[in-house]
Protein backbone atom coordinates (compact mmCIF):
# COMPACT_ATOMS: atom_id res chain seq x y z
CA UNK A 1 0.00 0.00 0.00
CA UNK A 2 2.31 2.86 -0.87
CA UNK A 3 1.91 6.13 0.03
CA UNK A 4 -1.38 4.85 1.70
CA UNK A 5 -2.93 7.39 4.48
CA UNK A 6 -5.03 6.77 7.22
CA UNK A 7 -7.09 9.15 9.38
CA UNK A 8 -8.31 7.37 12.69
CA UNK A 9 -10.88 9.53 14.89
CA UNK A 10 -11.47 8.26 18.13
CA UNK A 11 -14.00 8.57 20.76
CA UNK A 12 -15.27 11.20 23.09
CA UNK A 13 -19.51 12.07 23.24
CA UNK A 14 -20.98 15.10 21.74
CA UNK A 15 -17.97 17.10 22.59
CA UNK A 16 -15.72 14.77 21.15
CA UNK A 17 -17.35 15.31 17.41
CA UNK A 18 -17.06 18.96 18.16
CA UNK A 19 -13.75 19.01 18.95
CA UNK A 20 -12.43 17.15 15.95
CA UNK A 21 -14.40 18.49 13.87
CA UNK A 22 -12.98 21.95 14.89
CA UNK A 23 -9.05 20.56 14.67
CA UNK A 24 -9.83 19.48 11.19
CA UNK A 25 -11.57 22.10 9.83
CA UNK A 26 -8.28 24.71 11.31
CA UNK A 27 -6.13 21.93 9.74
CA UNK A 28 -7.99 22.46 6.48
CA UNK A 29 -7.88 26.31 7.22
CA UNK A 30 -3.56 25.83 7.87
CA UNK A 31 -3.33 23.72 4.53
CA UNK A 32 -3.58 20.57 6.05
CA UNK A 33 -6.21 18.20 4.33
CA UNK A 34 -7.02 15.38 5.68
CA UNK A 35 -9.96 14.46 3.56
CA UNK A 36 -8.08 12.96 1.54
CA UNK A 37 -7.48 9.85 3.52
CA UNK A 38 -7.60 6.16 1.65
CA UNK A 39 -8.75 4.66 5.13
CA UNK A 40 -10.90 6.30 7.72
CA UNK A 41 -11.62 4.69 10.89
CA UNK A 42 -14.42 5.35 13.54
CA UNK A 43 -14.79 4.76 16.88
CA UNK A 44 -17.69 6.32 19.13
CA UNK A 45 -18.15 9.92 18.21
CA UNK A 46 -15.68 9.55 15.43
CA UNK A 47 -17.58 7.20 13.83
CA UNK A 48 -19.92 10.28 13.24
CA UNK A 49 -17.23 12.31 11.95
CA UNK A 50 -15.29 9.35 9.95
CA UNK A 51 -18.33 8.45 8.20
CA UNK A 52 -19.18 12.53 6.79
CA UNK A 53 -15.85 13.02 5.66
CA UNK A 54 -15.72 9.65 3.82
CA UNK A 55 -18.83 10.41 2.49
CA UNK A 56 -17.51 13.73 0.84
CA UNK A 57 -19.30 16.45 3.34
CA UNK A 58 -17.54 19.44 3.22
CA UNK A 59 -15.38 20.40 6.52
CA UNK A 60 -16.42 24.14 6.51
CA UNK A 61 -20.39 22.73 6.79
CA UNK A 62 -19.63 19.70 9.42
CA UNK A 63 -17.96 22.50 11.33
CA UNK A 64 -20.92 25.53 10.94
CA UNK A 65 -23.16 22.82 12.28
CA UNK A 66 -21.12 22.11 15.37
CA UNK A 67 -21.59 26.07 16.20
CA UNK A 68 -25.54 25.78 16.05
CA UNK A 69 -27.70 26.16 19.73
CA UNK A 70 -28.80 22.98 20.90
CA UNK A 71 -32.26 23.31 20.67
CA UNK A 72 -34.30 20.47 22.19
CA UNK A 73 -31.44 18.54 23.13
CA UNK A 74 -31.08 16.88 26.22
CA UNK A 75 -27.25 16.45 27.90
CA UNK A 76 -26.84 13.14 29.51
CA UNK A 77 -24.22 11.94 31.64
CA UNK A 78 -21.80 9.60 32.80
CA UNK A 79 -22.66 9.19 36.78
CA UNK A 80 -19.83 8.64 38.79
CA UNK A 81 -22.02 5.34 39.43
CA UNK A 82 -21.46 4.55 36.01
CA UNK A 83 -17.67 5.03 35.94
CA UNK A 84 -17.67 2.81 39.01
CA UNK A 85 -19.33 0.13 37.25
CA UNK A 86 -16.87 0.42 33.92
CA UNK A 87 -13.87 -0.17 35.89
CA UNK A 88 -14.66 -3.12 38.12
CA UNK A 89 -16.18 -4.88 34.59
CA UNK A 90 -12.17 -4.13 33.74
CA UNK A 91 -10.80 -4.86 37.04
CA UNK A 92 -12.56 -8.38 37.72
CA UNK A 93 -10.52 -11.75 36.28
CA UNK A 94 -11.49 -13.04 32.66
CA UNK A 95 -9.86 -12.43 28.96
CA UNK A 96 -10.63 -9.01 27.76
CA UNK A 97 -13.78 -10.23 25.63
CA UNK A 98 -14.75 -11.70 28.73
CA UNK A 99 -14.69 -8.18 30.84
CA UNK A 100 -16.49 -6.21 27.66
CA UNK A 101 -19.18 -9.01 28.01
CA UNK A 102 -19.39 -8.63 31.55
CA UNK A 103 -20.41 -4.68 31.06
CA UNK A 104 -22.42 -5.69 27.80
CA UNK A 105 -24.88 -7.33 30.19
CA UNK A 106 -25.07 -4.58 32.07
CA UNK A 107 -25.74 -2.25 29.03
CA UNK A 108 -28.25 -4.59 28.35
CA UNK A 109 -30.63 -4.50 31.56
CA UNK A 110 -29.89 -0.54 31.67
CA UNK A 111 -32.85 1.86 32.44
CA UNK A 112 -31.86 3.74 28.72
CA UNK A 113 -33.93 5.54 26.30
CA UNK A 114 -35.54 3.66 23.35
CA UNK A 115 -33.12 1.80 20.64
CA UNK A 116 -35.65 3.21 17.64
CA UNK A 117 -35.43 6.80 19.20
CA UNK A 118 -31.85 6.81 19.11
CA UNK A 119 -31.93 5.18 16.26
CA UNK A 120 -34.42 8.15 14.38
CA UNK A 121 -31.61 10.61 16.20
CA UNK A 122 -28.60 9.06 14.00
CA UNK A 123 -30.97 8.67 10.94
CA UNK A 124 -31.57 12.70 11.23
CA UNK A 125 -28.47 13.61 11.32
CA UNK A 126 -26.12 11.80 9.84
CA UNK A 127 -26.20 13.59 6.15
CA UNK A 128 -25.10 10.62 4.42
CA UNK A 129 -27.22 7.11 4.84
CA UNK A 130 -24.76 4.71 2.10
CA UNK A 131 -21.59 3.42 2.82
CA UNK A 132 -19.10 5.39 0.80
CA UNK A 133 -16.43 4.07 -1.90
CA UNK A 134 -14.16 5.62 0.27
CA UNK A 135 -12.87 2.88 2.84
CA UNK A 136 -14.67 3.57 6.24
CA UNK A 137 -14.36 1.12 9.47
CA UNK A 138 -16.69 1.60 12.20
CA UNK A 139 -16.18 -0.28 15.12
CA UNK A 140 -18.13 -1.89 17.76
CA UNK A 141 -18.31 -4.38 20.39
CA UNK A 142 -20.95 -7.17 20.80
CA UNK A 143 -22.91 -7.07 24.37
CA UNK A 144 -23.31 -10.64 24.39
CA UNK A 145 -19.78 -12.54 23.74
CA UNK A 146 -17.42 -9.18 24.27
CA UNK A 147 -15.98 -9.21 20.64
CA UNK A 148 -14.90 -6.51 18.85
CA UNK A 149 -15.96 -5.89 15.06
CA UNK A 150 -15.31 -3.44 12.41
CA UNK A 151 -18.04 -3.02 9.90
CA UNK A 152 -17.73 -1.84 6.70
CA UNK A 153 -19.38 -1.91 3.18
CA UNK A 154 -18.98 -4.95 2.68
CA UNK A 155 -20.95 -6.09 5.79
CA UNK A 156 -24.09 -5.67 5.03
CA UNK A 157 -24.81 -3.80 8.01
CA UNK A 158 -26.63 -0.33 7.39
CA UNK A 159 -24.35 2.40 7.89
CA UNK A 160 -26.65 4.55 10.67
CA UNK A 161 -26.76 1.44 12.58
CA UNK A 162 -23.18 0.88 12.19
CA UNK A 163 -22.58 4.70 13.44
CA UNK A 164 -25.50 4.13 16.40
CA UNK A 165 -23.44 1.53 17.62
CA UNK A 166 -20.60 2.59 17.77
CA UNK A 167 -21.83 5.47 19.79
CA UNK A 168 -23.82 2.94 22.00
CA UNK A 169 -22.33 4.43 25.40
CA UNK A 170 -22.97 1.48 27.69
CA UNK A 171 -25.98 2.35 30.61
CA UNK A 172 -26.45 5.72 28.93
CA UNK A 173 -27.60 4.93 25.30
CA UNK A 174 -29.16 0.90 24.40
CA UNK A 175 -27.01 -1.89 22.46
CA UNK A 176 -28.47 -1.87 18.94
CA UNK A 177 -29.39 -4.78 17.32
CA UNK A 178 -27.75 -6.17 14.01
CA UNK A 179 -28.51 -9.53 12.51
CA UNK A 180 -30.00 -10.52 15.45
CA UNK A 181 -26.88 -9.38 18.19
CA UNK A 182 -27.11 -6.14 20.10
CA UNK A 183 -23.88 -4.05 19.81
CA UNK A 184 -22.17 -1.42 22.13
CA UNK A 185 -19.52 1.37 22.11
CA UNK A 186 -16.77 0.17 19.96
CA UNK A 187 -14.49 2.16 22.71
CA UNK A 188 -15.00 -0.23 25.56
CA UNK A 189 -12.15 -2.24 23.49
CA UNK A 190 -10.01 1.36 22.69
CA UNK A 191 -11.02 4.58 22.63
CA UNK A 192 -9.51 5.21 19.00
CA UNK A 193 -8.40 1.49 17.62
CA UNK A 194 -5.61 2.55 16.05
CA UNK A 195 -4.04 -0.41 15.36
CA UNK A 196 -6.75 -0.88 12.78
CA UNK A 197 -4.28 1.37 10.10
CA UNK A 198 -2.47 -1.22 10.16
CA UNK A 199 -0.40 -2.24 6.69
CA UNK A 200 -1.24 2.03 5.65
CA UNK A 201 1.87 4.22 5.28
CA UNK A 202 0.87 7.31 7.01
CA UNK A 203 -1.61 7.79 10.30
CA UNK A 204 -3.02 10.50 11.79
CA UNK A 205 -5.26 10.04 14.97
CA UNK A 206 -7.21 12.69 16.39
CA UNK A 207 -8.23 11.58 19.34
CA UNK A 208 -10.40 13.42 22.26
CA UNK A 209 -9.52 10.80 25.03
CA UNK A 210 -6.34 8.93 25.59
CA UNK A 211 -6.55 6.62 28.26
CA UNK A 212 -8.00 3.07 28.00
CA UNK A 213 -8.50 0.30 30.38
CA UNK A 214 -5.16 -1.01 28.94
CA UNK A 215 -1.21 0.37 28.54
CA UNK A 216 -1.40 -1.49 24.67
CA UNK A 217 -4.65 0.27 23.58
CA UNK A 218 -3.97 3.38 24.18
CA UNK A 219 -3.74 5.48 21.01
CA UNK A 220 -0.15 6.48 21.79
CA UNK A 221 0.82 2.94 22.63
CA UNK A 222 -1.42 1.19 19.17
CA UNK A 223 0.26 4.29 16.80
CA UNK A 224 3.80 3.49 17.88
CA UNK A 225 3.11 -0.89 17.31
CA UNK A 226 2.66 0.33 13.53
CA UNK A 227 6.11 1.41 12.72
CA UNK A 228 5.24 3.82 10.32
CA UNK A 229 5.07 7.99 10.77
CA UNK A 230 2.08 8.85 12.89
CA UNK A 231 1.20 11.38 15.11
CA UNK A 232 -1.80 11.25 17.81
CA UNK A 233 -3.51 15.18 18.24
CA UNK A 234 -5.84 15.25 21.25
CA UNK A 235 -7.24 18.11 23.29
CA UNK A 236 -4.45 21.04 24.97
CA UNK A 237 -5.59 22.56 28.01
CA UNK A 238 -7.76 25.07 26.51
CA UNK A 239 -9.39 22.68 24.94
CA UNK A 240 -9.93 20.40 27.86
CA UNK A 241 -11.69 23.71 29.58
CA UNK A 242 -13.51 24.50 27.05
CA UNK A 243 -14.34 20.66 26.53
CA UNK A 244 -15.86 20.58 30.52
CA UNK A 245 -16.27 17.66 32.43
CA UNK A 246 -19.08 15.96 30.98
CA UNK A 247 -18.56 14.81 27.00
CA UNK A 248 -22.28 13.90 26.44
CA UNK A 249 -23.36 17.66 27.12
CA UNK A 250 -24.38 19.51 23.97
CA UNK A 251 -24.36 22.58 25.01
CA UNK A 252 -20.43 22.21 25.28
CA UNK A 253 -20.15 21.61 21.45
CA UNK A 254 -20.00 25.57 20.14
CA UNK A 255 -16.81 25.78 22.96
CA UNK A 256 -15.37 22.52 21.77
CA UNK A 257 -15.63 23.42 18.17
CA UNK A 258 -14.21 26.47 18.32
CA UNK A 259 -11.23 25.22 20.98
CA UNK A 260 -10.30 22.47 18.45
CA UNK A 261 -10.48 24.91 15.21
CA UNK A 262 -7.68 27.32 17.80
CA UNK A 263 -6.03 24.26 18.14
CA UNK A 264 -5.09 23.39 14.52
CA UNK A 265 -2.75 26.20 14.21
CA UNK A 266 -0.28 24.80 17.02
CA UNK A 267 -0.50 21.15 15.24
CA UNK A 268 -0.59 21.90 11.47
CA UNK A 269 2.92 21.79 11.07
CA UNK A 270 3.48 18.23 12.70
CA UNK A 271 0.63 17.06 11.36
CA UNK A 272 1.61 18.06 8.04
CA UNK A 273 4.69 16.41 8.08
CA UNK A 274 3.09 13.10 8.90
CA UNK A 275 0.63 13.41 6.47
CA UNK A 276 2.24 15.17 3.23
Amino acid sequence: MTGKRALVLGGGGVTGIAWETGILHGLSEQGVDLTDADLFVGTSAGSVVAAELAGGAELAGLYAGQLLPPDGEIPARLTPWMLVRYALSYVMPGTPAAKRARLGRAALKASTPSEESRLAVFDSRLSTKDWPERLLKVTAVDTATGKFVAFDRDSGVPLVKAVASSCAVPLVWPPVSINGNRYMDGGMRSVANVDLAAGYDRVVVIAPLTRSASPAATPGAQAAKLGVPSIVISPDGAALESIGTNLLDPARRKPAAEAGRAQAASVAEAVGKVWN
